[in-house]
């Protein structure tokens, strides 16, 4: 059996950084150090964890091509480059 480099984990800080544009690295670094601060207490390590998942989340979405052109449409209110939700997604009418 060969040995296979190990995978970093998906919410590892550096992982997110790796992913995040540089115009976000400095917002998630200030969250990053403040929910590890609040981590010394072991009631809100809760709070790392939750940090980490989001800014997981948010690197993938910040690091799409298009997202940027994609939320000035949307601060811009330019709703004619959206598709409404029932056309989106199948079923949506139905759900209630």
């Amino acid at each position: 059996m060969t040995r296979q480099p190990m995978r970093r984990a998906p919410q590892d800080p550096g992982e997110i950084l790796r992913l995040l544009p540089a115009t976000w690295r400095e917002q998630f670094l200030s969250e990053y150090h403040s929910a590890l601060d609040a981590a010394h207490d072991v009631w809100r390590f809760g709070e790392l964890r939750d940090v980490l998942h989001l800014w997981r989340l948010r690197s993938v979405a910040y690091s799409e091509p298009g997202f940027e052109a994609a939320l000035r449409a949307a601060r811009d209110d330019r709703t004619d480059e959206f598709v409404p939700a029932a056309q989106a997604i199948p079923g949506w009418s139905d759900r209630r």
